[in-house]
C-alpha cells in the first residue's frame, strides 16, 4: 500500500471527514503508484468497512474486538502501528478531529515519523507526499515535506469534497485486537451527550456568518444573524475579528484558525473577507456577501 487512511467512527457511524480524506487519498495513491488502504477499528462495524470500499479503498483492514468498542488511544494506536509495520505505507492520514489529532500524534511519536497536523491540502511532488497547513495564527500557509520513510498527517474537515460512492471493488481483511484488554490503562465509564439543537457548522448546507460589520450593535446584529440561520435551517458562523472582539464564541469561527466549511450557501454579513476567512469558506458553492464596501475582498472570491 502507498497510503493508509484511518476511518473514524462512533457507534457504527463514520465521521464525514473520513470520506473526504479517503477521496483525496485515492487520487494521491494513484499518483504515488500504489494502493489505497483504510483501517476501521471498533466492534460490530463491518458496515463502515463496506462503506469505505464504496468510497474508493482498495483494501479495508477491519479490526474488531469487544475491547475496541469505545475509542481509547492505546489499543487504537497499537492497531494502526501494527499495520504500518506489516505493510510499510508511505503515508498514514487521519481526520483532524479531536480523536484523530490525538491518535495521529501518538502514532507518529511511537513510529518516529514526522507529523503535519491540521492540514488544509495535500499533494504529491516527486513521488512523495507534501502537506499544506496554516501557521502563525493562520496568517501564512506552509508546505511541509517529510523527512524519513513515513509521513503522518491529519486533515481538517471540509478541506476536500466528499467523493461519490461508486461501488465496492476492493476487499476486506479481518483481524482482532493487537493489545490485550488487560494491558489497556484507560477505561471508558460512560458517555454524556452535550446539549443538542444546533446545526453542526462543519456539516451545514447553509451558513450565515457575521463579522465586525455588525459591531454597531453586536448583540442585535448577531441575533439577526442567528435568526436568519435558524429560519433557513442552517448554522451560524463568524469571522475571527468578531470572535476576538467577544461578540460570539470561538466555536462559530470560520477560517484558517477556526472551522473550514463547504456549504451550498454561505451568507457573509459585515465580513470584509480577510485571507484567513476566505481560506475557510472559499469553496462554498454560492457566496452571498452583505457589505457597504464595494472593494471588500470578499467580493473578489
Amino acid at each position: 500500500m502507498s497510503i493508509l487512511v484511518y476511518i473514524e467512527q462512533f457507534n457504527g457511524q463514520a465521521s464525514p471527514v473520513s470520506w473526504e480524506v479517503l477521496g483525496k487519498a485515492k487520487s494521491l495513491a494513484g499518483q504515488m503508484g500504489g494502493k489505497l488502504a483504510a483501517v476501521v477499528i471498533g466492534n460490530g462495524v463491518e458496515a463502515v468497512a463496506n462503506e469505505a470500499l464504496t468510497y474508493g479503498a482498495d483494501v479495508v483492514h477491519l479490526v474488531e474486538d469487544a475491547s475496541l468498542a469505545a475509542f481509547r488511544i492505546e489499543p487504537y494506536a497499537a492497531v494502526v502501528e501494527d499495520l504500518v509495520k506489516a505493510h510499510s505505507p508511505k503515508a498514514v492520514l487521519f481526520p483532524a478531529t479531536t480523536r484523530g489529532r490525538d491518535l495521529s500524534a501518538v502514532v507518529a511519536c511511537d513510529l518516529g515519523a514526522g507529523l503535519a497536523a491540521d492540514c488544509s491540502d495535500l499533494a504529491v511532488d516527486g513521488g512523495e507526499l507534501t502537506a499544506v497547513r496554516p501557521v502563525f495564527s493562520g496568517n501564512m500557509l506552509t508546505t511541509v515535506r517529510f523527512v524519513g520513510p513515513l509521513a503522518v498527517a491529519s486533515i481538517r474537515p471540509r478541506s476536500f469534497p466528499t467523493p461519490e460512492a461508486d461501488g465496492a471493488a476492493g476487499e476486506i481483511v479481518r483481524s482482532g485486537a493487537v493489545m490485550a484488554a488487560g494491558d489497556i490503562r484507560e477505561q471508558i465509564d460512560s458517555f454524556e451527550a452535550t446539549a443538542g439543537g444546533e446545526v453542526s457548522l462543519t456539516d451545514a448546507k447553509i451558513i450565515v456568518s457575521g463579522g465586525r460589520g455588525v459591531a454597531k450593535d453586536p448583540e442585535l446584529g448577531f441575533k439577526l444573524v442567528k435568526d436568519l440561520a435558524d429560519s433557513l435551517g442552517g448554522a451560524m458562523g463568524a469571522s475571527r475579528a468578531a470572535v476576538d472582539a467577544g461578540y460570539i464564541p470561538y466555536k462559530h469561527q470560520v477560517g484558517q484558525t477556526g472551522k473550514t466549511v463547504r456549504p451550498d450557501l454561505y451568507i457573509a454579513c459585515g465580513i470584509s473577507g480577510a485571507i484567513q476567512h476566505l481560506a475557510g469558506m472559499g469553496n462554498s458553492k454560492i457566496i452571498v456577501a452583505i457589505n457597504k464596501d464595494p472593494e471588500a475582498p470578499i467580493f473578489q472570491v
